[in-house]
């Protein structure tokens, strides 16, 4: 009697760990669904919008400039922001804000791309925190799902 109810206990906890780790590699390296918050991106992204975003372009250096990617924020590594991809790596970004007269240009450094959300007036990006590395990006949204 013992035997047997060890002996399922172990069987449930092994399955629960396997389908754990499956669930796991499939969120940390294909996708899934995010819901995003804030104007940053209106009116491309609306506040409350629900995309999905795919991690395997992060891995093998797939992402392009007008990608909108999911990324660590570099203010609060606990949220994640919702930026579009300016620049890459060695290309030249006007660095200023749309308010200010006199216009600056600077190269994002290798290993960094340059993010700005959509509603410039209303985004706090590149523009404010400077170029952000590469690692920090989650994932590219592919589509929006509602």
């Amino acid at each position: 009697m013992f035997r047997n109810v060890l002996g399922k206990t172990l069987r449930f906890l092994g399955y629960t760990v396997q389908y754990g780790c499956i669930a796991h590699c499939a969120f940390e390296y294909l996708g899934g669904i995010v819901v995003c918050s804030g104007p940053s991106m209106e009116p491309t992204i609306q506040n409350s919008d629900v995309v999905f975003s795919e991690n395997l372009s992060r891995h093998f250096y797939c992402i392009r400039k007008g990608d909108i990617v999911i990324v660590k924020s570099p203010n609060d590594p606990k949220s994640n922001i919702c930026k579009r991809v300016i620049g890459l790596e060695g290309d030249k970004v006007c660095t200023s804000n749309s308010s200010d007269f006199l216009k600056s240009h600077s190269y994002v450094p290798k290993g960094h791309v340059w993010l700005e959300g959509d509603n410039l007036r209303n985004s706090t990006d590149s523009r404010c925190y400077g170029p952000v590395p590469y690692g920090l990006i989650r994932g590219r949204i592919c589509f929006k799902v509602y």
